[in-house]
C-alpha cells in the first residue's frame, strides 16, 4: 500500500484534475493507494478572505470567486470526460457554498466568527477537491471510496492547530485495509475531536495528513506530489542552474523545512522518520521524473560535497534586551519563555548572553507594536525602575546551508564566509548552535538573492560563471566578442561559463537575463530600442543580482573612464583597453585603487600598454617580490613600429599610415600615434606602476612632427592631406639614419630619477630595439634583479585581434 498526497498547485485547473486521475488509475492497478488531496489552487486563500470580509461587514464575500472558479473547473472536466456527472457535483458545490454563506451572514453584524466556525469554512476546499476527484474516477470506471477525516483522524480540541492522537487514529484507520476499493480518497488538512467536530492541522496540514496515514497504515512509501521535481540545491527561482537532489536523509529534510524550504512541515516528516517510511517528492506535471527520495540512509555523495541544499527565510528581526545590571539567570529564562509564548513572536533562535543580555531572532510583523509588548512582559518580572534598553534591527534574512554534520566542518564555513565577502555583503551574525546539520548566516534582505547565488556557486562549483557587459563594439570590442563566441565550448570543458549579458555602443545598448547569442547581438545592437545611458545601464545590471559581473571597456572614451568609481561602487569588476582612467590625474588614479581595496573588486588593464603582451602583470610581479625598476627603454607603439618599418621600405608616410589604420594598428585618430601622445600615455602607466606619481604633463615628448604641423588643428578628415606634406621630412630622417647603418624608432624611456621621455632615436644594430618593426613592441626593464642583463619582453603590440586577445586574457585571469 502507498499514500499519495497532491497539493493545491497540482490541482490548478480541470486538466490537472484529469491528469491526476490518470496517475491514480495507473498506480491503483499495481496496489491499493490512499490519496490525500489539498484544496484547489487559491481556494483556501479565498475562504480565509471570506472570513475577513465578514468581520469587515462587507456584503460581497469571496465565496463568489470560489463558486465561479470551481464551477469553471467542473464544466471543463465535463467537456473532456463525457460521463462526468456535472449536475450532481455542481449541486454539492452549491450546497457547500450555501453552508459557508449561512455562517457568514449570521456573523457579519457581530463581526466575530469563532474558531469552530472558521474550521468548518476553511475545510471546504479539501472536501470539494475529493468530491470532484471521486466523480472523475467513477466516470473513467475506477472505483474509489471517500473517508471522512473528522471521524478517522482523531485530534485534541484545538480547532485551527490540532494535535493528532496517534493511538486512537491508528485504531480508527484499521478498517481501510479491508475496503474493496483500490483507491481511498481523503481530504487533507482535516481531523476531528471527540465530538466529531472538524479541526484543522495547521500549516502544511495536508502533508501531515498523508504522513499520519502512512504511519498508521505502515505503508511501504509516501509520495508527496507538488509542482516541482523534488528538492533542489537551492530555490530554482533564484538559482537557474540549481540541481535536483536524488536523495536526502530525514534529518536533512527536517532541517531544510525548519529553515524555510517548502518541502514538508517538520511535523509531517517525523512520523515517516519514526517508521522509516521512504518519502518521495514528485512533480505532478512531470509524473515520470524520479524526484527526491527522503529516507534514513542515503547513497554516499560521489562528489564528496557534504552540503545538500541552501535555503532561506526573509523578513526577520534581531531583538536585543540589554540590562544595565546583571539579573538572575532564572528570571531571564522566564522572560525568554514568556516572549516565546507570545503569538506574534515566531522565534528562530534565542540565547542568553551572560546575566544582562537576551538576543532573539524573530519573524518580523509590520503590525507589531514590538517595544510596547516587550515592556509589558518585562514589567511582569522586573521592577518598573529597572533600567534596560531594547534594540531592534529589522529587514534581515537568514540563509541556511544544510548537510549531514556540516556544523563541524570548518572548510564549509570558510567557503561561506569567503563567498559572502567577495560580493561585499556584510554578515551580521553566524548561527552555529541551532543544529549539527546546518550553518546559518544573517544578512540584510536586499542582498538575499545575490548572496545565495555566490554561496551556491562557491560550494557546488558546477561552473565558474562570468557575466560580461561590454561597452564599445568597434574594432577591439567586435573582435573580442567573436573570440568569446568561438572559445565558449572549449572553456565549458574546464568549467568556465562566459555569459554575455550586456552590449553597448555610443548609441544603443542591450541587456538580457540570458546569454546573448551571436545572432541576437547582430540583430539587436542595430535596433534603436534603448538609448545608451550609463546610469540606466548599471541599474539594469544591478537588478539581476549577479555573482561575478564584469564591465569591459573597449572604448577610448573619457566619459566612460570617469565612471569607473561608480562601476566599482556598484559591485562591478572592470577590464579596460581604454587608457584614459590610468592616465588621468594622479588623484583619480589613486582613488580608483582605494575603491578597489574598499569594495574588493578587480581592475585589469593589460592592454593599456602592450596590447596582448603581459607587461603590467610582470611589473606588478617584480614589485610584489621586492624588486625595483631602475630604468626602462622600449618601443611602446605597435602602430609606429609598423609605420617606421614601412618608411624603411620606401613607403610614403601617407601610404604607411593608411595601411596601419586599415590593419587596425593605429588609434581611432592616427594623429594620437604620430604626435607621440599615445606612447606618452603608455609610458605614464608604466612609470605609475613602477611607483612614480607622475602626471601626463611630466612626460617630455621631443619633436616628432615639424613646427608647421599644429596637432590641435588637424581633424580626422584632413589628416592625410596634411601628412602628404611631410614626405620630405621623414625621407630626410630615414636617409640620414641609413647612411649611418641605423634605423629610426620612436622610443619611450624612464631614467634612474624617474624622468620620462618620448623621442625618435637613431638605433644602431647592437641595440635590442633595432629589429623591432611591423607592429612589434619591445620592453626593456633594468631592475635590482635584472641587472646588468635586462628583462626583455617582445611581441606584437598592435591590431584588434592582439588587443582583444589581451582583454580576453584579463577576463580569464578573473575567472581563474
Amino acid at each position: 500500500m502507498k499514500v499519495l498526497k497532491f497539493g493545491g498547485s497540482s490541482l490548478y485547473n480541470a486538466k490537472n484534475f484529469i491528469n491526476i486521475s490518470k496517475i491514480l488509475k495507473k498506480k491503483s492497478k499495481k496496489e491499493k493507494i490512499c490519496v490525500v488531496l489539498s484544496a484547489p489552487y487559491k481556494i483556501t486563500d479565498y475562504l480565509i478572505y471570506s472570513i475577513k470580509d465578514c468581520i469587515k461587514n462587507k456584503n460581497n464575500f469571496a465565496t463568489k470567486k470560489i463558486k465561479k472558479k470551481i464551477i469553471k473547473i467542473i464544466k471543463k472536466i465535463s467537456i473532456i470526460e463525457k460521463r462526468f456527472k456535472f449536475k450532481k457535483i455542481e449541486k454539492k458545490i452549491k450546497n457547500h457554498i450555501k453552508e459557508i454563506n449561512i455562517i457568514l451572514n449570521k456573523k457579519k453584524y457581530i463581526k466575530n466568527i469563532n474558531k469552530r466556525e472558521k474550521a468548518i469554512i476553511i475545510s471546504k476546499g479539501e472536501i470539494i477537491s475529493v468530491e470532484i476527484m471521486n466523480n472523475i474516477l467513477n466516470s473513467i470506471n475506477v472505483n474509489s471510496k471517500i473517508i471522512n477525516p473528522s471521524y478517522k483522524i482523531i485530534s485534541n480540541e484545538n480547532y485551527l492547530n490540532a494535535k493528532i492522537n496517534i493511538k486512537k487514529t491508528k485504531k480508527k484507520l484499521r478498517c481501510i485495509k479491508k475496503y474493496k476499493e483500490k483507491i481511498i480518497l481523503m481530504p487533507g488538512f482535516i481531523s476531528g475531536n471527540k465530538k466529531k467536530e472538524i479541526t484543522l492541522l495547521g500549516r502544511n496540514g495536508s502533508d501531515y495528513s498523508a504522513s499520519i496515514l502512512s504511519y498508521c497504515l505502515n505503508v511501504k512509501c509516501c509520495e508527496i506530489w507538488k509542482d516541482v521535481s523534488g528538492i533542489y540545491t537551492a530555490d530554482p527561482k533564484i538559482i537557474k542552474n540549481a540541481k535536483n537532489i536524488k536523495n536526502i536523509s530525514y534529518e536533512e529534510a527536517i532541517e531544510l523545512s525548519k529553515c524555510g524550504a517548502k518541502i514538508m512541515h517538520p511535523e509531517a516528516i517525523y512520523p515517516l522518520y519514526k517508521k522509516n517510511i521512504p518519502c518521495i517528492i514528485k512533480n505532478s506535471y512531470l509524473p515520470n521524473f524520479l524526484g527526491t527520495v527522503i529516507k534514513k540512509k542515503c547513497i554516499k555523495n560521489v562528489s564528496k560535497i557534504s552540503v545538500k541544499s541552501i535555503t532561506y527565510l526573509k523578513n526577520f528581526s534581531i531583538l536585543k534586551i540589554i540590562f544595565k545590571k546583571n539579573i538572575n539567570k532564572n528570571i531571564l529564562k522566564k522572560i525568554l519563555e514568556s516572549l516565546k509564548e507570545e503569538n506574534q513572536y515566531k522565534i528562530f533562535n534565542t540565547k542568553i548572553i551572560n546575566e544582562n543580555k537576551i538576543t532573539i531572532l524573530k519573524h518580523f510583523n509590520k503590525n507589531n507594536k514590538e517595544k510596547k509588548n516587550i515592556k509589558n512582559i518585562l514589567e511582569n518580572y522586573l521592577n518598573k525602575n529597572k533600567e534596560y534598553k531594547i534594540k531592534i534591527k529589522k529587514n534581515l534574512s537568514i540563509i541556511s546551508i544544510i548537510g549531514k554534520d556540516i556544523n563541524t566542518k570548518v572548510e564549509i564555513l570558510n567557503k561561506i564566509i569567503y563567498s559572502v565577502k567577495k560580493i561585499n555583503v556584510k554578515i551580521i551574525s553566524i548561527i552555529l548552535e541551532n543544529s549539527k546539520n546546518s550553518i546559518s548566516i544573517i544578512i540584510k534582505n536586499k542582498f538575499l538573492n545575490k548572496t545565495i547565488k555566490s554561496i551556491h556557486d562557491e560550494i557546488f562549483n558546477y561552473k565558474k560563471i562570468i557575466e560580461i557587459f561590454l561597452i564599445g563594439i568597434g574594432g577591439v570590442g567586435k573582435s573580442f566578442l567573436y573570440q568569446v563566441y568561438n572559445q565558449k565550448n572549449k572553456l565549458k570543458k574546464i568549467n568556465i561559463k562566459i555569459k554575455i549579458l550586456g552590449i553597448a555602443n555610443s548609441k544603443n545598448y542591450i541587456i538580457k537575463k540570458r546569454d546573448i547569442t551571436k545572432e541576437q547581438y547582430k540583430k539587436l545592437i542595430n535596433k534603436k530600442t534603448n538609448k545608451f545611458n550609463i546610469k540606466e545601464f548599471i541599474k539594469k545590471i544591478k537588478k539581476n543580482n549577479l555573482i561575478n559581473p564584469i564591465i569591459i571597456d573597449c572604448t577610448s572614451s573619457k566619459t566612460i573612464s570617469k565612471k569607473y568609481l561608480y562601476f566599482i561602487k556598484n559591485g562591478l569588476n572592470i577590464i579596460s583597453s581604454n587608457k584614459r582612467a590610468n592616465t588621468d590625474k594622479i588623484n583619480y588614479y589613486l582613488k580608483i585603487r582605494n575603491y578597489l581595496k574598499k569594495y574588493r573588486k578587480k581592475f585589469l588593464y593589460e592592454t593599456n600598454v602592450g596590447a596582448g603582451l603581459p607587461i603590467i602583470e610582470n611589473i606588478k610581479n617584480l614589485i610584489y617580490t621586492g624588486d625595483k625598476i631602475i630604468k626602462f627603454r622600449g618601443i611602446l607603439s605597435g602602430s609606429l613600429s609598423y609605420i617606421f618599418g614601412k618608411l624603411e621600405e620606401n613607403y610614403s608616410i601617407v601610404e604607411a599610415v593608411k595601411k596601419a589604420k586599415k590593419l587596425g594598428f593605429t588609434e581611432p585618430n592616427p594623429i594620437d600615434d604620430l604626435s607621440g601622445i599615445d606612447v606618452a600615455r603608455k609610458l605614464l602607466i608604466i612609470s605609475r606602476e613602477a611607483g612614480y606619481n607622475l602626471e601626463l604633463k611630466d612626460i617630455k615628448i621631443e619633436k616628432i612632427l615639424p613646427k608647421e604641423i599644429n596637432i590641435k588643428d588637424i581633424k580626422k578628415k584632413n589628416i592625410f592631406s596634411k601628412l602628404n606634406n611631410l614626405k620630405n621630412f621623414y625621407n630626410k630622417k630615414i636617409i640620414k639614419a641609413k647612411n649611418k647603418k641605423r634605423v629610426l624608432r620612436l622610443v619611450g624611456s624612464i631614467s634612474k630619477n624617474g624622468k620620462c621621455k618620448v623621442k625618435i632615436e637613431s638605433i644602431k644594430k647592437t641595440d635590442p630595439l633595432y629589429n623591432i618593426k611591423n607592429g612589434e613592441n619591445a620592453f626593456i626593464f633594468y631592475s635590482k634583479y635584472y641587472s646588468p642583463t635586462p628583462l626583455i619582453i617582445r611581441g606584437y603590440g598592435a591590431g584588434n585581434k592582439v588587443t582583444s586577445a589581451g582583454v580576453f586574457s584579463d577576463l580569464l585571469r578573473i575567472a581563474l
